[in-house]
């Protein structure tokens, strides 16, 4: 996951938040997906108004070692197409 590009929820996803995360859920896809940590909802949140994914990241309170744990959860919503890149 390359965290200096931009980033963004796909937008056939729709976010449910709950008290043990959220659920993500891809129209096209019918695909659900379990977000188990609130700190990765918030990140995702943070996507949409942030200019990379670091910056979103941080801005979710996220320490600069927490980051590669983050990026890899954030690469495994990339693959299933939850979140998709965006274009400058």
């Amino acid at each position: 996951m390359d965290l200096e590009r931009a980033w963004d929820l796909h937008p056939q996803v729709s976010v449910r938040p709950e008290p043990f995360g959220a659920l993500l859920y891809h129209f096209g896809t019918r695909t659900l997906t379990f977000l188990k940590d609130r700190r990765l909802l918030a990140v995702v949140q943070a996507l949409a108004q942030a200019p990379t994914a670091r910056a979103a990241c941080l801005a979710a309170g996220l320490d600069e070692d927490e980051l590669p744990r983050y990026g890899r959860a954030l690469a495994v919503l990339a693959r299933s197409s939850m979140v998709v890149g965006r274009t400058p």
